[in-house]
């Protein structure tokens, strides 16, 4: 199990009625019970994540030992690995790996209020590099920032509002540090079609696109 490679996926999803037929018992009483539109969402992307994930894991779609209640991080029980996942609009990324992974996705064309985010949020450090930076070169940085410190916080199991402002990237030297114990992080980031996908944790040099 420790020599796999981590995995990673970029899919698009559609919120589908037979979505339903690809969830356990749990997930369908977990899923009618949210409102209309988080209902769509969580039906499609936990129907896919089991499809993407039964071939790796050698098992069909229902047997893949997920565990994901809404707004809680999924996991994988009987030591299958960790998984973290991340949508926005109407794409998922997803991430299966050994050890503990984090992921972050965001549309590379995201309008952002880069500067207000910049001077409410990131630490000191960071604040003092993008000082000469305006416009659209600031909001490509602001958001590369973003979605490696989320998907930084997921690896942790942190929380954005308590863990944000203890992270640091460092637009120069490409390190993303945490700032509580001066350690770097490892991570991957890479623009994917129009899609900017972010992995933090151990082995994420070695991860393959699925």
């Amino acid at each position: 199990m420790w020599n796999v490679r981590p995995r990673l996926w970029l899919h698009g999803f559609q919120g589908r009625p037979e979505d339903l037929d690809q969830l356990t018992a749990q997930e369908r009483s977990w899923c009618l019970d949210l409102p209309e539109a988080p209902r769509g969402r969580y039906g499609a992307t936990r129907a896919l994540v089991r499809r993407l994930l039964a071939p790796a894991l050698g098992c069909g779609p229902l047997d893949v030992p997920l565990h994901s209640p809404p707004g809680q991080p999924p996991r994988l029980e009987r030591d299958l690995g960790w998984i973290s996942l991340s949508h926005s609009g109407d794409h998922l990324l997803l991430a299966w790996s050994p050890r503990p992974i984090g992921v972050d996705l965001e549309a590379s064309e995201r309008p952002l209020l880069a500067r207000a985010l910049v001077d409410r949020f990131f630490p000191p450090e960071e604040r003092r590099q993008l000082q000469g930076l305006e416009g659209a070169e600031l909001r490509r940085a602001v958001l590369e920032s973003w979605v490696l410190k989320e998907a930084a916080i997921k690896w942790r199991s942190g929380s954005l509002a308590a863990d944000l402002r203890y992270w640091n990237w460092d637009h120069r030297r490409r390190l993303l540090m945490d700032l509580r114990c001066q350690q770097a992080a490892p991570h991957r980031c890479e623009l994917r079609r129009s899609w900017l996908c972010a992995a933090v944790g151990e082995a994420v040099d070695r991860i393959e696109w699925g």
